[in-house]
């Protein structure tokens, strides 16, 4: 496996672009299955997980061509039922998102388990209980480990209420809908960004899609969908992150196409935890000079910090605004109750000098600010691997992060970007 190695204490300075929004370019590469005609996007990160679905599509019949730099034609006229490699479906968590479509377009389906991030169970319960409100039988059998989607007559419109605000159960359910018959109501609806692209993508193809943006959308259903060509939105997950090292760092960063549309409730946590940004159109600039000083609540209390359902501040951010509070003064409490595993990478900052008292599975208190110590380190997960990242930027003398294959999948050439902007970092290849 490959690492990076990192002299930290380097101030970075400079400006860069942000890749395309992963999570948005899983759901539309997997949304490409509803149309016979051809497709192109464009901004498509290079990263592992995108590579992964690229596969798994392959083997369906999709054809997909490189056009440009993170542009793709793709054609999914001639699509079939597959037995897809339990070993590459459970590399992402995004390959359920071929249920929804394929149940759609073609009326069958076998798909092994999803894998992804090990930060604890993520049921797909809202997955099989929103197809089977559309008409379509979705069970898993038990004893092949697989779960088996079908609808030969096809998907009727329903009122569907999801049991939780699921991402993927509520990409799946949307992108099943489009081609249903009649009207969908679904509310609950999981509503972030790369949700907001799926739609407006569809919407380009000719679904019909209103109140994108909220937790109650609705559907009306279309016999098919036609060609067309989307753009991908900017990844604002990968943008905080390189907010974050340039705050961590004391540097001057410039982020260009920002997204800035999405930023508000993050800015409001780091503004929280001392950090603040200024906008020049949709650049983001992230000045040198910050107060780092951690809010309190009012009466002087220890503030929280806690995950919740788009809008409010999202899990995936939770380990990077961890690594920046270790930076700034004062006590903070974060707490994730999505995730049991999510803060378990908090021991590797502790080794590294940070003071975090890890109170259960889901909440952690940081105190600081603490010098960090250059450590040896292995990336957990895609979002834990680039806040050890962050850590190392940071830290006093050399880290060494194995297992960086995991941020791969998620970070498109993390370490160029890094080192455009100053930064000591290198990678080294593994097995």
């Amino acid at each position: 496996m490959d690492r990076f190695i990192i002299e930290g204490q380097n101030v970075l300075k400079g400006e860069i672009i942000p890749s395309g929004n992963k999570n948005a370019a899983l759901p539309l590469l997997a949304a490409c299955l509803l149309t016979e005609e051809p497709v192109i996007l464009h901004n498509v990160p290079e990263i592992k997980d995108v590579q992964t679905m690229r596969n798994l599509l392959l083997t369906l019949g999709m054809e997909i061509t490189e056009i440009g730099p993170n542009s793709l034609r793709i054609n999914a006229k001639n699509i079939s039922t597959a037995n897809l490699d339990p070993n590459i479906l459970k590399r992402i968590r995004a390959s359920i998102l071929l249920a929804g479509p394929m149940t759609a377009r073609i009326g069958d389906l076998d798909l092994s388990p999803p894998g992804g991030d090990v930060i604890g169970r993520r049921r797909v319960d809202t997955h099989i209980l929103a197809l089977r409100a559309l008409g379509a039988h979705a069970a898993y059998e038990i004893d092949k480990k697989v779960f088996h989607f079908s609808a030969p007559n096809g998907l009727t419109g329903a009122n569907i209420l999801l049991d939780e605000a699921s991402v993927t159960g509520t990409e799946n359910a949307i992108m099943a809908a489009v081609l249903a018959k009649g009207d969908t109501v679904l509310r609950n609806a999981a509503s972030e960004p790369h949700i907001q692209d799926l739609c407006h993508f569809l919407n380009c193809l000719g679904a019909k899609i209103e109140n994108i943006g909220s937790n109650t959308l609705h559907i009306t259903g279309v016999s098919s969908l036609s060609g067309g060509e989307y753009t991908v939105g900017p990844d604002y997950l990968e943008v905080v992150s390189y907010v974050g090292a340039a705050v961590v760092t004391g540097g001057e960063v410039r982020i260009k196409n920002s997204g800035r549309q999405h930023l508000d409730m993050i800015r409001l946590v780091f503004n929280r935890l001392g950090y603040d940004w200024t906008y020049e159109g949709d650049d983001l600039i992230v000045p040198a000079d910050q107060n780092k000083k951690i809010e309190p609540d009012l009466g002087n209390a220890i503030p929280e910090i806690s995950v919740m359902p788009w809008p409010a501040f999202p899990t995936d951010l939770m380990s990077i605004a961890i690594v920046a509070a270790t930076q700034s003064a004062g006590s903070v409490l974060f707490h994730d109750w999505m995730y049991p595993s999510r803060m378990y990478f908090t021991d590797k900052l502790v080794g590294m000098g940070a003071q975090i008292v890890l109170c259960d599975p889901h909440r952690a208190i940081i105190q600081g600010p603490t010098t960090l110590i250059g450590e040896n380190l292995e990336s957990p997960d895609i979002r834990a691997g680039m806040a050890l990242v962050l850590a190392a930027l940071t830290a006093k003398g050399t880290s060494i992060i194995r297992n960086v294959n995991q941020i791969d999948r998620g970070y498109e050439r993390v370490e160029e970007k890094l080192t455009a902007l100053g930064a000591n970092i290198r990678r080294e290849k593994g097995d």
